[in-house]
């Protein structure tokens, strides 16, 4: 597979207007491709999402490749210096809409992924690849999906690099081993409404929830590990009243987030919080939202071979960091016991004029090779 390969698949799937949900084609170019390398491929279409399992061998270990066809929407087109769906290069740069986040990842796996067959038609274990339209998005039609189908028929994977733009300011300098948690709630605190010059009358929800929300705010709730920060809380946004300035509130409304490590569950959070709630003699209502699970892969056989590979072919030596939001990793990991995210340098994603650096191209391909190389060959 010649140099140049990885720019023109990323400038193909950039073209295609996937603003998630939609795949606008992706998967059907990636399919084509996969097939003439002997892949089976598996569709798990649900609920207007495109999911594609591609498998090729059937024995132990089973190493996957994850990534995401969707993007997030362009924004003002006319803030764009090209079209966001008209893959544009200069100066070094490719730009469009997923250059970065995530199809330039997923070109480099699929080439990759030739070249390692061309390289090792009868290699050992099996390659795999788990791709989806619903990352961007909701996340409830996509990868848990195929998770759950795989999970069903027994069908766990052994290592999962996950293509997500993990790269700070040097491309191949950090590789993502974990994810915080997250975990978000509704609390409704409930009062008397009334007028404010009879304050016998009425039961202020703001005044008797602000020193609960005060310690909510100064609890510990751990201290983290070797991988991950202690678990934060934060009040995200707070409502109350009617807009009139001589009306009690009859309710307050606050929305709150916790990102979580594997020092702390989502049912301890929650009892802690209700606890704390009722020892302050509060009238309320609580609606909770477990936006992901944390996950954690310590340095191990999948560690070893990303960190090797990225030395061999960028030069830098990774670090592992569990930094930043939540990921399809989350899923993944109920059924693969080494998940690690790893991709080109993310200071564009979501932004106008989401770039790449050309020049990183085919070094991203080359180090998935090089993956598979070290953990299949």
């Amino acid at each position: 597979m010649s140099d140049g390969a990885t720019l023109s698949l990323a400038r193909q799937l950039i073209e295609q207007q996937s603003v998630t949900p939609a795949d606008a084609g992706c998967l059907e170019l990636i399919e084509q491709r996969l097939k003439l390398i002997g892949f089976t491929l598996e569709r798990f279409d649900s609920g207007g999402v495109s999911n594609l399992w591609a498998r090729r061998g059937n024995a132990p270990p089973l190493l996957c490749f994850a990534g995401h066809t969707d993007v997030v929407p362009p924004g003002p087109v006319d803030r764009w210096a090209s079209p966001p769906f008209k893959p544009t290069t200069r100066d070094g740069l490719l730009y469009g809409r997923g250059a970065a986040d995530m199809k330039s990842s997923l070109a480099a796996i699929v080439v990759a992924a030739e070249r390692f067959v061309h390289l090792h038609p009868l290699h050992q274990g099996s390659l795999a690849l788990l791709l989806t339209s619903d990352e961007e998005g909701d996340a409830i039609d996509g990868t848990v999906k195929v998770v759950e189908a795989l999970h069903a028929r027994k069908e766990s994977i052994d290592y999962c690099v996950v293509g997500e733009p993990t790269s700070a300011t040097r491309f191949g300098d950090t590789i993502k081993n974990g994810r915080r948690g997250s975990l978000s709630a509704k609390l409704v605190v409930h009062g008397i409404q009334g007028h404010v010059a009879y304050p016998e009358q009425v039961k202020n929800p703001v005044h008797l929830a602000v020193p609960a929300l005060a310690e909510l705010a100064a609890t510990r709730w751990d201290e983290g590990n070797e991988f991950f920060p202690p678990t934060s809380f934060q009040i995200s946004n707070a409502h109350a009243g009617t807009g009139a300035t001589n009306v009690v509130p009859g309710s307050f409304d606050i929305l709150f987030n916790f990102r979580f490590s594997t020092a702390s569950t989502p049912d301890g959070l929650q009892a802690r919080v209700h606890a704390l709630l009722d020892r302050h003699g509060l009238d309320y209502e609580i609606a909770w939202t477990l936006g992901g699970k944390p996950f954690l892969t310590r340095p191990g056989k999948l560690v070893t071979a990303l960190t090797e590979s990225i030395s061999a072919h960028a030069g830098v030596e990774a670090q592992l960091s569990t930094s930043g939001g939540t990921s399809d990793g989350r899923f993944i990991a109920d059924i693969c016991p080494e998940v690690v995210e790893f991709g080109p340098i993310n200071a564009s994603i979501h932004k106008i004029d989401e770039c790449i650096a050309i020049a990183d191209l085919d070094p991203l391909s080359h180090i998935y090779q090089g993956v598979m190389k070290r953990l299949l060959a």
